[in-house]
């Protein structure tokens, strides 16, 4: 059983984990919102989110909410690329890694992302 405590140190090292991974991506960086929501060095959407709409979504994780109807769970784009951005704004104690504040990904790649679970 999860606590509390187990889920932060998870959030964290995950976190960690991103920042590590691209800061060593190098020039390979993928080119679509779904290359890098897929990439386990980048977006790594899959080890939390399941993606059923998605037949090549291969062994998703089921920490977080499904990605499904995306368009009707956030009417405005801006709220999803938010969330993406920073989590911890709506949800203090989600698990998800704030990817635009703490610089996992960049502005293009979350604006990428967000184009792409948008269409979920």
């Amino acid at each position: 059983m999860c606590n509390h405590a187990s889920l932060i140190f998870v959030a964290g090292l995950v976190c960690g984990l991103g920042m590590i991974n691209a800061a060593s991506a190098g020039t390979g960086t993928p080119e679509t919102g779904k290359q890098l929501a897929y990439d386990s060095d980048k977006g790594n959407c899959l080890a939390c989110h399941a993606m059923p709409e998605q037949s090549d979504a291969e062994a998703p994780g089921t920490m977080g909410p499904p990605l499904v109807a995306m368009q009707a769970r956030y009417r405005d784009k801006a709220r999803l690329r938010a969330e993406i951005w920073n989590p911890m704004v709506n949800n203090p104690a989600t698990v998800m890694p704030p990817f635009g504040k703490n610089k996992i990904l960049t502005e293009e790649e979350i604006d990428k992302i967000t184009d792409f679970v948008d269409g979920l």
